[in-house]
């Protein structure tokens, strides 16, 4: 079933719409992952190139291709600073950071790919207190 959700960053500049079914959903624990979201990891749908429409904002997008990495790009607004959308070095594949999503992408991670490189307080974190809003 087809289902086409809005995504924007946090300034509201660069929007764009992307359409699922969508094929993966993986949370990315490598240190490159951890240094790009600045938290235990990054949140990832991936999906065909073709999935995706620009509203606004595209020439707003600024890429940063790690000289050393065959896969890993950060890809941001540059007003902002969000992490968009963009496409594999190759062009094969389009990867979405959920938070981007406005909507339910209707699929949930299905694997913590990197693991072993996990952010040496991620299970204290899960276990915390958890509150609707800043504690008292």
């Amino acid at each position: 079933m087809k289902n086409t959700i809005s995504g924007s960053c946090l300034c509201g500049q660069v929007v764009s719409k992307v359409t699922g079914p969508f094929k993966r959903f993986y949370q990315c624990h490598c240190d490159r992952c951890q240094k790009k979201t600045g938290s235990a990891f990054a949140s990832l749908i991936f999906t065909d190139p073709d999935k995706i429409e620009w509203v606004s904002g595209q020439e707003l997008v600024k890429r940063y291709d790690l000289p050393d990495a065959i896969r890993f790009c950060n890809t941001f607004c540059t007003t902002c600073g969000s992490q968009v959308p963009y496409l594999s070095r190759d062009g094969s594949t389009l990867a979405i950071p959920a938070g981007y999503l406005d909507e339910d992408p209707k699929i949930r991670p299905s694997a913590n790919i990197f693991f072993k490189e996990k952010a040496c307080w991620l299970e204290e974190g899960q276990v915390a207190n958890k509150y609707d809003r800043y504690p008292d």
